[in-house]
């Protein structure tokens, strides 16, 4: 299967490319190729990196051929999200690009919405919006927004201060120039679990920052996705997040350094101890408190407002009670 061999002999280039990277994909990606389909137009390419050991993934993806402009590109040795993902923005045509992993969902309207975005600030080199989350059987749970003010260039500044202090953006709404990815060298492959909140950080210094209040995408949580199984190894989960803050934090001011850095420190402590909490040792809520008391009122405040907390942890505590998690 290949995107429609006309369109790349015209020369003719998507206004969008939707990136896929794919891995044994058959339990969740007939939903999200549906949802990807039922929003198709012939300027919007999709490109699925499939590097699953069998043809099960493959199979289910071309039976969408009819209806997107799709390419599948079988790369078993692109061994993680983040290869596939590299490789996908660099083969891709449009020059906006957003990714969708295979258990995430787009919802009715996006394409249209995307549209807006682009002709409203083409010169932004991310733009960003809210996200539903979904459980596992795409049932809602809560809306996830970023910290931002809504439908106005946000400058590089502000969204360093307040990204540092927790990744509030999910993956599968982001739409960025593909120029400024290429140009800040994408995602790093180093960084299994903090790779995306790393290159957010890079790409609000590609250009302005737009963020808009419709919703587009869902996310969905359940227990084999690498926001559960990835926090189990706290010493690593840690680090991951340690290593995106001490890149990033010096390009504040010292002052400005001071009072963020504070606040993201313990921002990351509350990430080890909720995940300690989500396996098992719920003693770890306690100190998850005791690091958010120890920020004051004001450090609280900003925690509570960057951080988006509420808004990422009671949808796992529904999805968890529910017996969805």
């Amino acid at each position: 299967m290949t995107l429609a061999d006309a369109d790349r002999d015209s020369g003719a280039a998507p206004f969008l490319t939707v990136v896929m990277p794919v891995h044994c994909g058959e339990r969740w990606i007939e939903p999200t190729l549906k949802s990807l389909a039922a929003e198709a137009t012939d300027d919007v390419e999709v490109l699925v990196i499939d590097s699953s050991p069998d043809a099960g993934t493959a199979e289910m993806v071309r039976r969408f051929g009819a209806g997107l402009s799709l390419e599948l590109l079988t790369r078993p040795d692109l061994s993680n999200w983040r290869t596939k993902t590299n490789f996908g923005v660099e083969h891709a045509r449009g020059a906006h690009v957003c990714t969708l992993h295979q258990d995430d969902l787009w919802l009715p309207g996006r394409v249209a919405a995307i549209r807006d975005w682009i002709a409203s600030a083409p010169e932004a080199a991310l733009h960003l919006a809210p996200t539903t989350i979904i459980d596992q059987d795409g049932n809602p749970l809560g809306t996830w927004r970023c910290p931002l003010p809504a439908e106005e260039a946000v400058t590089p500044a502000l969204v360093l201060e307040r990204l540092l202090v927790q990744n509030f953006i999910a993956v599968p709404s982001p739409v960025f120039r593909r120029d400024a990815w290429l140009a800040c060298g994408g995602l790093d492959l180093d960084l299994w679990y903090t790779a995306d909140w790393d290159l957010w950080l890079k790409l609000a210094s590609r250009g302005p920052v737009r963020y808009h209040e419709t919703v587009t995408a869902a996310f969905r949580i359940h227990g084999s996705s690498l926001t559960v199984t990835g926090s189990r190894d706290s010493a690593d989960f840690e680090d991951q997040m340690r290593i995106v803050l001490d890149r990033h934090l010096s390009r504040l001011s010292p002052a400005r350094a001071a009072a963020v850095g504070r606040v993201a420190r313990a921002s990351i402590k509350v990430n080890v101890a909720l995940a300690a909490a989500s396996s098992g040792g719920l003693g770890a809520l306690g100190r998850a408190a005791c690091h958010m008391l120890s920020l004051g009122p004001h450090g609280l405040y900003r925690y509570l407002r960057d951080s988006r907390l509420l808004e990422r942890v009671v949808p796992r505590l529904r999805a968890k009670l529910s017996g969805a998690l």
